[in-house]
């Protein structure tokens, strides 16, 4: 299984649900591998603890053999980081990511992560991608790649309109690159059940069809406080409701497969 998490908008929650849901996976008995492709990678951040140049090379160390060539370019292969929690591993992302868009796009290289993960499919039974907020080279790359796609959304009117344009490019994707790629779902996001606005957003999304997921991850400080410490929820505190939301979201999931 490999899942994307994209969404153009900023803000919206894709690195805390990936993290969170790998995490979850990891904890469930699961070998995840979780693949950050931000360059301002927050993920590598939430998972190590570690900023700048104490980052481990991870992604961009692969694309750089890819752009080198020859026998390193087609055996290329990232350093994978085993994070402090069982099961769970990263290829991180650092900054030097933004500057080598430019010549991986220049260079036609947006297969090469798939044909990564196709070299890891026997060694995890999930992988998650963390994306850009961006249709750039890197989240392209990723819908290629994956299998299925998790579209965060939190519920405001900027939202709703980029979910529209964000969903056609996806099916454009679908049609020219990647025929098997499902978006799995929309996962609510920072959702707040006591404000009207937020539920009759939804009641909405439902009656146009859209693949809203039946379980919603609440806005709560739990979360940043996790993100301050650096350990996802199903560590930190695995007593809480949102905690048990992300556990009830990826078991959902699971049983959809």
């Amino acid at each position: 299984m490999r899942r994307v998490v994209f969404n153009q908008k900023g803000g919206v929650g894709k690195s805390s649900i990936a993290c969170n849901l790998a995490a979850v996976s990891a904890a469930q008995g699961y070998r995840t591998l979780l693949i950050d492709l931000d360059a301002q990678g927050n993920s590598s951040h939430y998972l190590t603890g570690l900023t700048g140049d104490d980052l481990p090379t991870g992604i961009a160390d692969f694309f750089k053999q890819v752009l080198a060539g020859g026998a390193a370019g087609k055996k290329a292969r990232p350093p994978i980081s085993e994070t402090r929690f069982d099961n769970l591993h990263l290829i991180a992302a650092t900054a030097e990511l933004a500057d080598l868009q430019p010549k991986l796009e220049a260079k036609h290289k947006i297969n090469k992560l798939k044909k990564l993960l196709d070299g890891l499919a026997g060694d995890y039974e999930r992988i998650y991608l963390d994306t850009p907020p961006a249709l750039n080279f890197f989240t392209v790359s990723a819908l290629i790649a994956a299998d299925r796609c998790l579209i965060p959304f939190d519920c405001d009117s900027f939202s709703r309109q980029a979910l529209y344009s964000l969903l056609d490019e996806i099916e454009e994707l679908q049609e020219d690159h990647n025929e098997a790629l499902v978006v799995e779902g929309i996962v609510v996001n920072q959702f707040q059940p006591r404000a009207a606005l937020p539920q009759q957003m939804i009641d909405e999304l439902f009656a146009e069809g859209l693949p809203v997921l039946p379980v919603y991850l609440m806005s709560s400080v739990r979360m940043r406080e996790s993100h301050q410490v650096c350990m996802p929820l199903i560590h930190f505190d695995p007593r809480h409701k949102l905690t048990q939301q992300f556990v009830d979201l990826h078991g959902h999931l699971e049983g959809a497969a």
